[in-house]
């Protein structure tokens, strides 16, 4: 029986796809798997029972992932699950950022006691005109699954979409709009573009990425938005881009002390993915990665080490996987103890992802030898972090 742990409240839709073999439990300490959504685990004690970890949704800066890649715990996260959620909360930011839709509600609300309020709100709606975003640049800094929706939305709305990563992959490629102008150097973004919007993960390369320069390269009166990661905008560069109007309008989901006393910020309480819908897809591809993982040792959008799937274990063999660091002769060393100890592979795959690799093996069940011995000689090799019996 496998239990599992739930950090955070997790949508039922995702826990009642957990069958007979599995079970929830408060004990995080001896749980097979953890699932969370934003609870802060880097000063957590990790059980020796812990195979892998969950997240409802695509940040994982909550998670320490190199000690739990050291520790044999797969870290899975859930992209594109969300992503219509935020995507939607996008193309308002974009509407209200061209609008003033937020000070014209304001001064409806500030006038409500005049009976005349009709009559005054004709008058004062010039305050309030914005423009069209048909026909307007919208640059888009990241295409994942998240900023090519917001992308190809764009362009069903009639903007001139620019698109900048220089990591899309393949799948997301074939996924934008032909429509859709890639960018190569990102500083065209903020030369060009009359709305920005921000689509990265959060991670040491791309903290403060939207500094000073950027705001420098930008023509006056640009509407930014940020709903992937507060650190990702630099603040105080931010409240200087807003009171001298090169920045126009900042949207974002991202409340903080700076943030909410910048001139014509646009803040929000973290909405993005705070959708029924988006916590209920997040909860069940979680909840099925981790399923999969614990029963059959595939891996499958990991962020900690790479994506191996071998399908079922076939009838009649036995699956043996093995976490560990990406090094010279890893491989070798794992097939030779196999062969020493007189036991047949009869199918294998390597993966490696950064500093970390994983080894999957099917072995002949009915073959003579000590696969065992074989099993207690890896786990007593250096930088290997976890072999596992799945069947």
């Amino acid at each position: 029986m496998h239990k599992i742990h739930c950090l955070n409240n997790i949508s039922p839709y995702g826990t009642d796809l957990l069958t007979a073999d599995y079970e929830l439990t408060e004990d995080a300490a001896s749980a097979s798997g953890i699932l969370v959504r934003s609870a802060a685990m880097h000063d957590m004690e990790f059980g020796d029972n812990l195979l892998a970890i969950a997240r409802a949704g695509a940040g994982v800066n909550n998670i320490p992932l190199d000690r739990c890649a050291e520790a044999g715990i797969v870290v899975f996260n859930t992209p594109g699950a969300n992503a219509n959620a935020v995507k939607e909360l996008v193309l308002c930011a974009l509407l209200l950022g061209s609008r003033g839709i937020v000070d014209g509600i304001g001064w409806v609300r500030d006038n409500a006691d005049d009976p005349a309020v009709g009559k005054a709100a004709e008058k004062a709606k010039k305050a309030f005109a914005g423009h069209e975003i048909k026909g307007k640049k919208l640059g888009v800094i990241g295409l994942g699954a998240i900023g090519a929706e917001v992308a190809n939305a764009a362009v069903d709305l009639g903007m001139d979409v620019y698109g900048y990563d220089p990591y899309v992959s393949v799948g997301a490629a074939w996924r934008l709009n032909s429509a859709v102008h890639y960018v190569a150097n990102l500083d065209d973004i903020f030369r060009t573009c009359d709305y920005i919007t921000i689509h990265v993960p959060a991670m040491e390369s791309t903290k403060g990425m939207i500094d000073a320069h950027a705001f420098e390269l930008m023509h006056d009166g640009v509407v930014f938005l940020n709903f992937s990661r507060d650190s990702l905008v630099n603040d105080e560069a931010m409240a200087a881009a807003l009171e001298s109007g090169k920045v126009g309008c900042y949207l974002t989901d991202f409340a903080n002390p700076a943030v909410v006393a910048m001139k014509n910020a646009v803040v929000l309480p973290h909405l993005g993915a705070s959708t029924a819908e988006a916590e209920d897809n997040c909860a069940m591809m979680a909840v099925r990665e981790m399923m999969s993982y614990i029963e059959t040792g595939n891996i499958a959008n990991s962020v900690n080490f790479p994506a191996c799937d071998m399908g079922p274990v076939p009838e009649g063999l036995r699956r043996v996987t093995v976490l560990h660091a990406n090094v010279p002769n890893a491989l070798t060393r794992i097939t030779e103890i196999f062969g020493e100890a007189g036991v047949n592979i009869v199918d294998l795959t390597n993966k490696s992802r950064g500093d970390y690799a994983y080894t999957m093996l099917d072995l002949d069940a009915g073959n003579p030898g000590h696969p065992d011995d074989a099993i207690d000689r890896l786990n007593a090799i250096d930088r290997v972090f976890r072999v596992r019996v799945v069947k």
